[in-house]
Order: structure tokens, then C-alpha cells, then sequence
């Protein structure tokens, strides 16, 4: 059985287990620290959940966790792809309820994938990510979710002359939420994208209706200190090169790291300040069978890493640690599932001169059909 039937067997099954995604959450409750995710925080999140079919299950799910703040916020993430039995079900609002911009700028991607001239989907494919502001939305604020979208059918790396499928993604992104096409800002995303490295790849795109605008570029696959100092230079970051490059040392005293990759926002001014690295510690690769499967230890070094950061706060990254865990075996009224939850990557997030930001994001994912 490949993934994409086993996707769709476990859509099925999940929709005889409950309604909404607020459904299948609520039985995850007892394994998500209070000290990670609080209880008000917890009922937001059932909230937004609430809103979501539960055959999204079936694609990986899970939070953002800012491990610098005191208060035990998350933000949610979700996924579905087109064509599927959860799209069916998420696209179903808005037919019946016009005001539903989500669902509207989700029937704009998709439509554009499976036209019959969909060069979008020979580069993405049909999956779309969705990340939801709801620890960091003002209270009783709703905030349409981020849309992000990934080159994994046809990846588009660095030195390969890719602009116009980098275009193709970042104009069905930007007309699908609405956007009026910015020829300034259209321009600042080739030069970012002209200026990577050969083997660096762009890894997501994305775009936050409810924010100010700017394309969200991951751009990944650093291989050195000075070959990250050397883009930032090349692509006008303003902020100052200098403390991206006081992380990268620090953390290459205390582990071992891979690859490195950033976050950039680009705006009709350019390049916005904030810059989010990630440092890899296990290169993913999308097309493996085993993508999501971390070993209990990968990310000890890494973590015990970030310890040593002063932003960072002790009690959130102790149950951090605790959240990887081997497969698990659930049993439900459809019968047994597997649950599989690791982190998929942790983002240190640079403004101007000093290092403010840590976040993890953690994932579970949900098979009625996989076979370990």
C-alpha cells in the first residue's frame, strides 16, 4: 500500500471515529504537557480544531511552541490535499457560508493544482499546509491561517535557473488569498532566490492573509557559517550578520550540525528583519518512507544545546524532550491506529541584532493503514 491509499484509508476510518478535528484532539490531551500547552490556550485550539474536518488526521498535524515565552502558548497546524475526502469536507463551508475566506483562498489553490494546465501542481503537488495565529492572536481576535506550500514533486534548488517555478508558486499564493500582483516584490523574490547557493534548495512558500503582506521564503541547505553570511549580504538582509553569526558558532561548539536553513520574509521593500534559522540536525527528505520517524535520542544533542540559551525557558524545554516517542498502538471504534509524534524542526528566530525568538515544532501523525 503506497502513502497516498493509506492516506485515504485512514480518512475513511476517521470519518466514522468523530466530526471535527476538535474530536480526534481531545484524545491527545493527557500526552501534551499543561506546561507546553495550557488548559485556556487548549481550549482555543479545540476551538480553531472545532472549524477543521476530522479526515485531516490522516495528514501530519501539531503546534508551534515558543519556547522563550513564560505563558504556555501554541499555535496549530494542519494539512490536507486536494481532491481528497477532507478537502471535500473543508471546501463544503464554503459553499454554504460566503464569509468563509479560508475555505475560499483554499478553493483558489486547489483549483489552480488540478486545472488541466496545473504547472502548480507538477511543482507541489497537492498539499497545502495551514498554520493557525492562536496563542500569538489577540484574544477573541480570529485570524485567517497561513497558507504554505511545498516544491517536493519538482524541488527547486539554487544555480538552476528555476524562476519561473518559483514564480508560478509565489503568484498562485499571492492571487489565491487576493493579492493585487506586486511587480517590486515579485522582483525581490527572484533575487533571493537567484542569489542561493548551489545545493540550497527552497524548502516552503507561504503567505499570512491576516499579517502584513510579505512571501515567506524557507530557504534551506547551508552548508557554512560563511556561505549564510554571504547570502544574507547578497539578498540586503538589514538586520546585523554579526549575531546570526554569534548563534552559528555558539551552537557548533555544543553539536554537531548538518545543514542550516533560514526563514526570510520579502516585501516590495525588500527583505524583512526578522530572520528565522534552522539548524538541522537530520536531513529529511520528503520521498522517504520514513520521513517522519525520529529515533528517541536524535535531537538530545540539539537540545541540550538550546539549554544553554538564556531566552529559553528550562521547565518548556524538559518536556520538550519527553514529547518523541516510539510509535504507538491506539485503539478505536474503527479498530487500531498508529500514532507516530516527534519534532520536526526547532526555528531561532534573529531581529536586528540579538537572537529573541526559539520555537519547536512539534508533529503527530495518524495511520489506519501503516505498517511498522
Amino acid at each position: 500500500m503506497d502513502i497516498e491509499e493509506a492516506i485515504s484509508v485512514t480518512e475513511e476510518r476517521l470519518s466514522e471515529e468523530g466530526d471535527s478535528m476538535r474530536d480526534l484532539l481531545t484524545n491527545f490531551r493527557d500526552r501534551i504537557s499543561k506546561i507546553l500547552i495550557g488548559e485556556s490556550q487548549w481550549q482555543h485550539i479545540l476551538d480553531c480544531a472545532g472549524q477543521l474536518p476530522i479526515e485531516m488526521g490522516a495528514y501530519p498535524f501539531g503546534f508551534e511552541l515558543p519556547l522563550h515565552e513564560p505563558l504556555p502558548d501554541a499555535d496549530f497546524g494542519a494539512s490536507l490535499a486536494s481532491r481528497s475526502r477532507a478537502a471535500s469536507r473543508f471546501l463544503d463551508g464554503q459553499r454554504t457560508d460566503q464569509t468563509d475566506w479560508t475555505a475560499k483562498f483554499v478553493a483558489s489553490l486547489f483549483k489552480k493544482m488540478d486545472s488541466p494546465a496545473a504547472s502548480l501542481r507538477e511543482i507541489v503537488g497537492r498539499k497545502l499546509m495551514l498554520e493557525y495565529d492562536i496563542g500569538s492572536a489577540r484574544l477573541g481576535q480570529r485570524l485567517e491561517p497561513g497558507l504554505f506550500l511545498r516544491p517536493n514533486e519538482h524541488p527547486i534548488v539554487g544555480d538552476a535557473g528555476q524562476v519561473r517555478d518559483v514564480r508560478t508558486v509565489v503568484d498562485a499564493l499571492v492571487s489565491s488569498v487576493d493579492w493585487e500582483r506586486n511587480d517590486q516584490e515579485r522582483a525581490n523574490v527572484d533575487r533571493v532566490y537567484r542569489e542561493q547557493p548551489e545545493d540550497t534548495r527552497i524548502d516552503s512558500f507561504g503567505v499570512f492573509p491576516s499579517r502584513s503582506r510579505s512571501i515567506r521564503l524557507a530557504v534551506m541547505g547551508f552548508k557554512t557559517q560563511d556561505q549564510v553570511g554571504e547570502y544574507l549580504k547578497a539578498i540586503e538582509w538589514p538586520g546585523h550578520p554579526s549575531a546570526v553569526q554569534s548563534v552559528l558558532a555558539r551552537f557548533s561548539e555544543r553539536t554537531s550540525v548538518s545543514r542550516i536553513g533560514m526563514n526570510v520574509d520579502v516585501r516590495e521593500s525588500g527583505v524583512g528583519p526578522k530572520l528565522g534559522l534552522v539548524l538541522i540536525v537530520k536531513q529529511r527528505y520528503t520521498k522517504d518512507s520514513r520521513y517522519w520517524l525520529d529515533g528517541l535520542t536524535d535531537w538530545d544533542p540539539f537540545l541540550n544545546a538550546l539549554d544553554q540559551e538564556e531566552i529559553v525557558r528550562p521547565e518548556k524545554l524538559k518536556e520538550l524532550k519527553r514529547w518523541v516517542s516510539k510509535p504507538e498502538i491506539l485503539f478505536a471504534k474503527t479498530g487500531r491506529f498508529v500514532l507516530m509524534r516527534g519534532i520536526h524542526h526547532i526555528k531561532l528566530v534573529v531581529t536586528s541584532d540579538r537572537l529573541m525568538h526559539a520555537k519547536a515544532y512539534i508533529y503527530l501523525i495518524l495511520s489506519g493503514a501503516l505498517r511498522l
